[in-house]
């Protein structure tokens, strides 16, 4: 073999070898960042998702601090028991003297939404794990078409969210 052609096959090994590098690296960073996404949504839209045989009713809220909003618990499924005093996270989709849909963490006094609204504002970091991940698939993977789809599906359910709660 010419010298030559050694030196261009081996430049072109190794530029193989750097971009299944970077290929792998990047699905790695992709998958670790949706998953992450799941994860964090998970624990809230479990207790909303699989809410059958979990206690259900209404909070109206009375007080809200800094992190959290204190109400009375009205049951609305069989066995449900009332309460005086439930806690539920304090964020822009609860307001004081408003009355909202919610299932009881089992175990506890603590309470997410529940419906449509519950749903979706669950979901919300999932929704910002796709938009971060669109970047790492377009810039990282070179797959523009599938970037844009994941920044799609994460802004249709941002704006989903945005609109219901």
């Amino acid at each position: 073999m010419i010298p030559a052609m050694r030196a261009v096959t081996s430049r072109q090994s190794a530029y193989t070898a750097l971009r299944l590098g970077q290929l792998a690296a990047m699905g790695v960073v992709t998958g670790l960042i949706l998953i992450a996404g799941v994860w964090a949504s998970w624990g809230t839209a479990q207790h909303v998702m699989l809410s059958k045989g979990r206690e259900q009713g209404t909070i109206a809220v009375r007080s809200c601090s800094e992190d959290v909003c204190t109400g009375s618990y009205t049951p609305v499924s069989p066995g449900s028991r009332a309460r005086s005093h439930v806690v539920i996270d304090q964020s822009v989709a609860v307001e004081k003297g408003r009355t909202y849909t919610v299932t009881v963490k089992p175990g506890s006094d603590e309470v997410v939404r529940s419906g449509p609204a519950g749903l979706l504002y669950a979901w919300i970091p999932l929704a910002g794990a796709l938009l971060l991940a669109s970047v790492v698939v377009a810039g990282g993977l070179r797959l523009t078409r599938t970037a844009w789809v994941m920044a799609g599906t994460g802004i249709a359910l941002l704006t989903a969210t945005f609109l219901v709660v």
